[in-house]
């Protein structure tokens, strides 16, 4: 099965740049490692003044992820990273719909998350089934439903998904723990 991670660090003031550059060469020298099937930086919005970086990783399996994460180049990475981040990078292992909902903290409820998917793919369903309905493609039942599959993940991963989770990131938030002992 394959293993996908979530990796937050915090980057100090006035090197965001830096790291950014530094992380996209790793990032594509990371595919060296075979058991390397995907890897990906997420960072805030262009002026969002969020010094926290995102990185998405997937392995081919558990054995792949130790072997990468031990290997001579993750080490080299990560004495280079932690001089220029704060603290400790929190790692987090991603199942399911938890890939969509990258937070940098704790990942939502699921049930939060499988409204939302929901609430994502089924308009967009609607919307494939039109649009394929007035192309009338007269292709084999396999060929079509692939070509709508294939078009349902794209619009879900770059434009559908990004917006509901931007619209309702307070919501997915949890609430914060109230503490009684400091009134």
């Amino acid at each position: 099965m394959p293993i996908h991670v979530a990796i937050i660090r915090r980057v100090q003031e006035g090197k965001e740049q830096e790291f950014q550059d530094s992380l996209r060469r790793f990032l594509g020298e990371s595919f060296i490692h075979g058991g390397v099937q995907g890897a990906a930086m997420i960072t805030s919005l262009p002026g969002a003044h969020e010094r926290e970086i995102g990185i998405l990783r997937s392995f081919k399996d558990k054995e792949e992820q130790d072997a990468f994460y031990a290997s001579s180049l993750f080490q080299e990475w990560e004495k280079y990273a932690s001089s220029v981040t704060e603290g400790e990078a929190k790692y987090h292992q991603l199942s399911g719909l938890e890939a969509w909902f990258r937070t940098t903290g704790t990942p939502p409820p699921r049930w939060k998350m499988a409204f939302l998917t929901l609430l994502g793919v089924f308009p967009t369903s609607l919307f494939l089934t039109f649009v394929i309905k007035e192309l009338q493609l007269d292709l084999p039942i396999l060929l079509r439903v692939f070509i709508m599959s294939a078009a349902m993940v794209g619009l879900l991963t770059w434009f559908v998904m990004p917006f509901i989770i931007k619209v309702f990131k307070k919501w997915l938030q949890p609430a914060p723990k109230h503490n009684p002992s400091h009134l």
